[in-house]
């Protein structure tokens, strides 16, 4: 799990700071690994690499919409849905995010290698930047 803090100027002009929250679980990734070909870690880097922004771009926002989620107050769940997603994606935090991981390689995969399960993490070649 990553959490983010981020700084932002939302509708009405007010500065926040705000903590965000990011996570896939071993079962989340599995299905991302094996929904690209090749496997997503490797995706990622050949992408990076290549420098097709268009899919890398596409690639994040993916990773951000399925990591994305709010902690429940006893700590035992991590709520994820389409509607909290689009919660944070109507935020200019999502947009600072973005921006973020759009133009900067290191940023981006320190997000991605974040999200991943620390176990599972050592197991798949992590995210580098090029």
């Amino acid at each position: 799990m990553i959490k983010k803090t981020i700084t932002y100027v939302d509708y009405d002009g007010v500065s926040r700071t705000e903590e965000f929250y990011f996570n896939l679980t071993a079962a989340e990734v599995t299905e991302m690994e094996l929904s690209v070909s090749g496997g997503l870690v490797k995706t990622i880097n050949a992408l990076i690499q290549a420098k097709d922004g268009a899919r890398i771009i596409e690639l994040f926002k993916g990773v951000i919409e399925k990591s994305y989620g709010v902690k429940s107050a006893d700590g035992r769940r991590f709520i994820k849905s389409t509607e909290v997603f689009a919660e944070f994606s109507q935020t200019e935090a999502y947009s600072k995010l973005f921006m973020e991981l759009a133009t900067d390689a290191e940023k981006a995969a320190e997000f991605v290698n974040g999200t991943l399960p620390a176990d599972l993490a050592k197991d798949l070649n992590k995210v580098t930047p090029k």
